[in-house]
């Protein structure tokens, strides 16, 4: 569908402060016209009654574990459920098979996106294989079209080589997202250490094991004027970092998952593995640090972290299972219960944390929602209550906590690349 006229959209547009219901056309992929323009009699119409029109949703931490893993996600499945999600982008982490540590690897991924609805934008690794032993080709990396660095759940433990890092990137101005995490104190832990540790003998990770790490990047980061994200915050501790590092001029931004500013470590008393993630969800004071961070602009985007697996690998013993849930479906639904409605965030704040922010951190362009600019849309209804059904997710893998749980905003659908995926087809 190259054109198509949504009536009565309401356009909540940060950069270009829309805040209007009006009528959108969109012709061969671009907005041509706002207001109530006289369509063609060969353009398709949606009336959109009133639904949000923002600019397209970018999730800027997903895995969609192709090369390699393909038994539990694709490209195409992938992409499919962050359609669904009511995402136009998302950027793969490098923890596939081979990793994304080559340019052969970054353009494969391409190649394997071209002609899909959602931009797919890979993340290159910062150290071969992964490995944290020698710095990745970055130069050839980012040439193929990597868009920042990263050696995703797997942290960067030498200081030297983090900082030969920062330096490098900074050469092509790509953030280094780290998985902050001090191995020696997570050990062998797969819940948060507290009370509910405690009390169900699982092996806990003290909430440090993040903090030490970001305390150490930040330095390190104010000492070369490097790009800084923080992936998946999930302590106090390190919202406090964060924003005092801001205050000091560090170039720093941050991500907080839907699952850490909605759920504690209370739900994994019941040894569900759908509630194990690393880094694992944490306790109430951690949560609402994390609320008060996303609504002080400490925290710049949300980011789901999307990390399938298959049913029979996490159908195991707690402390066996693979960390990590679906997220793509759930996650502007979580922001809005949680974020949105209980006035945490605006719904111009929240747009501007899962679109704007995300593009600006990658440093991809911004968009905005006015004529000339070409089309990428999320539409979603706020007036109109869903319930998350697994068994139904465009995901491969159905690793979620949120199975049957009901949420306000249901995506109505994608518009991007010249494309429109309902989603619900």
């Amino acid at each position: 569908m190259n054109s198509v006229l949504f009536k009565n959209a309401h356009i909540v547009d940060p950069i270009s402060g829309r805040d209007e219901v009006t009528d959108i056309l969109i012709e061969h992929g671009t907005i041509s016209s706002i207001g109530k323009p006289a369509a063609p009699s060969s353009v398709e119409t949606i009336d959109l009654k009133g639904a949000i029109a923002a600019p397209g949703f970018c999730d800027m931490h997903v895995h969609l574990r192709e090369p390699g893993y393909e038994h539990k996600e694709t490209i195409a499945t992938g992409t499919a459920a962050a359609a669904a999600g009511g995402f136009t982008a998302v950027a793969c982490m490098p923890n596939t098979d081979p990793p994304i540590d080559s340019a052969e690897v970054v353009r494969a991924i391409i190649d394997l996106a071209s002609g899909l609805a959602v931009d797919v934008l890979p993340v290159g690794a910062i150290t071969r294989k992964r490995e944290g032993e020698e710095l990745a080709p970055l130069a050839e990396l980012a040439g193929a079209g990597a868009v920042a660095f990263s050696d995703d759940g797997a942290p960067v433990v030498n200081s030297r080589l983090m900082r030969i890092a920062f330096e490098y990137a900074l050469m092509f101005n790509k953030p280094l997202i780290q998985h902050a995490e001090d191995l020696s104190l997570t050990n062998n832990g797969c819940v948060h250490e507290g009370a509910v540790s405690a009390r169900t003998g699982l092996p806990p990770i003290p909430s440090i094991s993040e903090t030490v790490m970001v305390a150490r990047d930040l330095m390190l980061a104010a000492y070369t004027g490097g790009l800084y994200h923080v992936s998946h915050v999930s302590t106090a501790g390190t919202v406090n970092l964060v924003r005092e590092a801001k205050k000091r001029g560090v170039r720093v931004t941050a991500e907080a998952t839907p699952h850490h500013f909605t759920l504690t470590d209370e739900a994994t008393a019941g040894f569900d593995t759908n509630t194990k993630m690393k880094p694992p969800l944490r306790s109430r004071d951690d949560l609402e640090a994390i609320k008060e961070g996303l609504r002080d602009g400490t925290i710049d985007a949300i980011a789901t972290d999307h990390a399938p697996h298959a049913e029979h690998e996490k159908l195991v013993e707690y402390t066996y299972a693979p960390f990590g849930i679906i997220g793509l479906e759930t996650a502007v639904g979580l922001t809005l219960r949680e974020l949105v409605l209980p006035g945490v965030l605006t719904l111009v704040e929240a747009v501007e944390k899962l679109s704007t922010n995300p593009r600006r951190i990658l440093g991809l362009k911004e968009i905005r929602l006015e004529p000339g600019e070409p089309a990428n849309l999320t539409l979603f209804d706020m007036n109109n209550r869903w319930t998350f059904d697994v068994a139904k997710s465009k995901s491969k893998s159905r690793n979620s906590p949120f199975h049957g749980e009901s949420f306000p905003g249901k995506i109505i659908g994608i518009f991007n690349r010249q494309q429109f995926i309902r989603a619900n087809d």
